[in-house]
């Protein structure tokens, strides 16, 4: 059989191809913010004043996070202009596990939109969507809706300010019911 209309042919497979992928996208995982758009940074970062320690408040549960209480996570600017990371947890069976990894700004303009990796050179989006203006919290997440982390510079924070940071979650759009809270020690 010969083809006499290959470009016809690449087409038709290209769009067919298309619907499929659409379909099956339909067919996957709720989004947790509904099916509206991941909200942009609020705000933008200055990094000097975002390094430091981290107290994870609250979180959506994740597999690699399946248990975990004490959670923190540690930001320090090296000399290459790459952000080390270092997070903690306690498991359930009481081992403290640690991952390492590296962050790179990717919105220069505003610093709140960086790309993290711990695995080689496969990097997953890390948004700071807002924070306070002194720096005591951080509402994270990616554009997937997927992720989201509350965070804060205590570790036990104000129930006042626990909620307030939960609500504001809400105000962006994700879906606040699905937030597992951090027990910390």
């Amino acid at each position: 059989m010969t083809m006499r209309h290959p470009t016809k042919f690449a087409v038709l497979a290209l769009t067919g191809a298309t619907a499929l992928l659409a379909g099956c996208a339909a067919l996957g995982p709720k989004h947790p913010i509904g099916n509206t758009a991941v909200p942009e940074p609020a705000k933008p970062v200055e990094l000097s004043k975002y390094l430091g320690r981290w107290y994870e408040v609250a979180r959506y549960e994740q597999s690699f996070q399946k248990g975990c209480e004490g959670v923190s996570a540690d930001y320090a600017l090296r000399e290459d202009g790459v952000i080390s990371v270092r997070n903690a947890c306690r498991k359930p069976d009481g081992k403290v596990s640690v991952a390492s990894g590296k962050a790179k700004v990717v919105d220069p303009a505003t610093n709140a939109k960086l790309k993290v990796s711990f695995f080689g050179p496969f990097y997953g989006d890390y948004w700071v969507l807002d924070r306070a203006d002194d720096y005591s919290w951080a509402i994270v997440g990616e554009p997937s809706g997927r992720y989201l982390w509350l965070l804060a510079r205590e570790a036990s924070p104000a129930p006042s300010r626990i909620a307030a940071q939960i609500a504001r979650a809400k105000a962006l759009g994700y879906d606040t019911s699905m937030l597992i809270r951090t027990k910390q020690p």
